[in-house]
């Protein structure tokens, strides 16, 4: 991550944020919203925008450089991309790297209402899909609370991340 003054340092708490794959919930309201939604939802069709939208706010911590390092990942193969449309308009969606089993979620946006729950609620369904083991995602919000979010100590997520690097999984 890249602090006040620009300098990207690696982030790297004691305690860690997970979405369990296998016991993760989509709320109510917004399996709601998915059912009579015109919501048009894709996977990397459009990653280095999503990750521009993403950075597009008046304090943000992805740099340009960070976006060009994206790129490069991004290049490889690693990073991916749940994107929400509306009309045609990319108005949310989210981004992270994939290592195998393990989903290393980075950021999301939101243009309108919704829109970036709704890229969260795809990203479960297709992890669980495709059998990844873990959803990292940072830091614990109340919004990430709402799908399961939960704190884990460093040792139980390096249990995870061991069991998710023996899988051999493609994001897509």
């Amino acid at each position: 991550m890249a602090d006040e003054t620009g300098k990207i340092d690696w982030y790297f708490p004691e305690t860690r944020t997970v979405i369990p794959i296998d016991t993760f919930n989509i709320p109510r309201s917004l399996k709601k919203i998915l059912s009579v939604t015109d919501f048009v939802i894709k996977k990397d069709t459009c990653t280095m925008q999503v990750i521009t939208n993403c950075a597009n706010r008046d304090v943000t911590w992805i740099t340009d450089e960070l976006i060009e390092a994206y790129q490069r990942i991004c290049d490889l193969g690693f990073v991916h991309s749940v994107e929400v449309f509306n009309d045609g308009e990319l108005v949310g969606g989210l981004y992270g790297i994939a290592i195998r089993g393990a989903f290393f979620g980075e950021s999301m946006f939101s243009k309108i209402p919704q829109a970036s729950k709704c890229a969260l609620a795809e990203l479960l369904n297709h992890l669980k899909v495709k059998k990844f083991s873990v959803l990292d995602v940072q830091y614990i919000t109340e919004h990430l609370k709402m799908f399961g979010a939960t704190e884990i100590e460093l040792n139980d997520y390096y249990g995870l991340l061991d069991k998710a690097y023996k899988d051999e999984i493609s994001f897509l």
